[in-house]
């Protein structure tokens, strides 16, 4: 893409190099999340957003027909007579006044890309040519509390833009919530497992309404509870089973998700590590990078592990320096229009890795690259038996390279996790997924074998005290898997290679 003239009339003066960093920086800025215009919608529209929303979206990458299918594929299980009460996320405070940035409830936003909090959506199932009736609660218009928070949308354009038949006030959930549920025969609900402890039987009020709870004659939480379980049935399993398949929009967005972790991970942070800088450095660096290629948070707090601290799964204190010789193992991924990315890379601080570290890595890698060619339907695996091939794999190559792995030690001490889990709107889309269940064309996995040699006599000195994993997140196939995150290196020299600088922008 070539510059306009108006940026060259600003360019023309500059240096080679000045230029080469504004053209980059203005083509980056094309596609971030940002706009000149002040918004009268709750969220980005095609009004504030043009840039970022095309005309038959209702968010980024996702059109209003893929949401309308979402709902109507949910409605079209269910028996008649059936109601969905899907609640939205809340506001989430640090301390006293002090919020968290804001993150929707995943399974109305799935339904709905509706992204304001305190709302709530129902679909009621009929014999209309749609199926059913579909009503969001939400703020509306609050001038008072717009001038603190930010613009919400009028419920004229919530009906217009998200597709509702009617919208309300929220305060008038409770008491329609009330009439509906009393006519229908099944009544599919749950309010978000991040909730707080149900402590009176009024969670569902209390989680929606900004204000105190009314009259327990007009609360839902409670009605619910008093029509009984064969009436009352869980959503979330249902709206999993959806989820689980990832629509080609779906695989879209992921796949530029991916790209942004994978660019951060491979162009930006392993050639900004070096000896002297934090683990918190390499942390702070990885998620500018992603925020500057358009991510909107992370997806999750990253592992930034260097050394022995890699022994430790889940380490996130993220505080160590980092020394000449060692390894660093980066487990870290944003989070772009929705949808998590997820990661791991190991890489040798000083940019070459030792023979030892050489040698464990390439034994790894090749487990995790054999696994990645088993994510396909045609291969009949579920997620249990991919894990077992895990370990039949890593033991054999381990064995290879003389690292003692018999008996239970692999999996008790070396391997103690499990090899994969869905990933999508949530990092792990696992509650409603059975890892026995077969693999489907669709789903979006990670393969995350990793390696973890305790300081411990029983082991080869030169291999102890290193921890690895490799990740990758793979869209599985009928015959053949697409690896989504394939712009994050992992070969070990293009890893030396993007530890060195050897590799430029077009390399990935």
């Amino acid at each position: 893409m070539s510059l306009s003239s108006r940026t060259f009339n600003i360019v023309r003066h500059r240096s080679q190099a000045q230029v080469r960093f504004l053209s980059h920086s203005i083509l980056q800025n094309q596609w971030r999340a940002y706009t000149t215009k002040p918004s009268a919608f709750g969220q980005p529209t095609l009004h504030s957003h043009p840039h970022l929303i095309k005309p038959s979206e209702v968010t980024p990458g996702i059109p209003t027909s893929e949401y309308e299918r979402r709902r109507k594929q949910l409605v079209d299980g269910l028996p008649d007579g059936s109601l969905v009460v899907c609640v939205a996320g809340q506001i989430k405070y640090m301390s006293a006044a002090i919020f968290y940035k804001f993150r929707q409830a995943s399974d109305f936003w799935y339904l709905t890309g509706f992204e304001e909090p305190d709302s709530a959506l129902i679909l009621e199932k009929n014999s209309s040519p749609r199926g059913f009736r579909m009503l969001i609660y939400s703020t509306g218009k609050d001038p008072s509390k717009e001038k603190w928070d930010g613009a919400f949308t009028r419920f004229g354009d919530v009906v217009s833009l998200f597709g509702a038949d009617e919208a309300h006030p929220i305060e008038n959930f409770a008491d329609d919530l009330r009439v509906l549920a009393a006519r229908a025969d099944h009544v599919y609900v749950d309010v978000p497992a991040h909730h707080h402890k149900r402590a009176s039987g009024r969670g569902l009020l209390r989680y929606l309404s900004p204000r105190p709870p009314r009259a327990a004659k007009s609360d839902p939480e409670a009605y619910l509870d008093s029509i009984g379980t064969s009436k009352r049935k869980p959503l979330a399993s249902l709206v999993g089973v959806l989820r689980g398949v990832k629509s080609k929009y779906e695989q879209d967005v992921m796949k530029m998700s991916a790209d942004i972790s994978a660019r951060a991970h491979a162009k930006k942070t392993m050639r900004f590590a070096q000896p002297g800088l934090s683990e918190a450095d390499l942390h702070a660096h990885f998620e500018y990078i992603c925020a500057r290629g358009g991510a909107q948070r992370p997806a999750y707090v990253p592992v930034i592990a260097s050394g022995e601290n890699a022994l430790i799964i889940h380490y996130t204190r993220n505080d160590h320096l980092l020394r000449d010789g060692e390894l660093v193992l980066m487990d870290a991924g944003g989070e772009y229009n929705g949808y998590a990315s997820d990661i791991s890379r190991t890489f040798p601080l000083n940019g070459t890795f030792t023979p030892p570290q050489r040698e464990l890595y390439a034994a790894l890698l090749a487990t995790q690259k054999a696994l990645i060619k088993e994510c396909a339907t045609a291969r009949g695996h579920s997620l249990d038996t991919l894990h077992r091939r895990s370990v039949d794999l890593l033991r054999a190559e381990l064995g290879r390279i003389g690292l003692p792995c018999a008996g239970s030690v692999l999996e008790r001490v070396l391997y103690p996790h499990y090899l994969a889990h869905p990933i999508g709107i949530d990092l792990h889309e696992s509650a409603t997924v059975e890892r026995s269940a077969p693999l489907k064309e669709g789903m979006v996995i990670t393969i995350e074998p990793g390696v973890y040699v305790p300081v411990d006599p029983q082991f080869p000195k030169h291999f102890q005290g290193l921890g690895m994993r490799i990740e990758d997140e793979v869209l599985v196939g009928v015959e053949n898997p697409v690896v989504l995150s394939i712009n994050a290196p992992k070969e070990i020299e293009d890893v030396e290679g993007a530890c060195q600088g050897a590799l430029g922008f077009g390399a990935f």
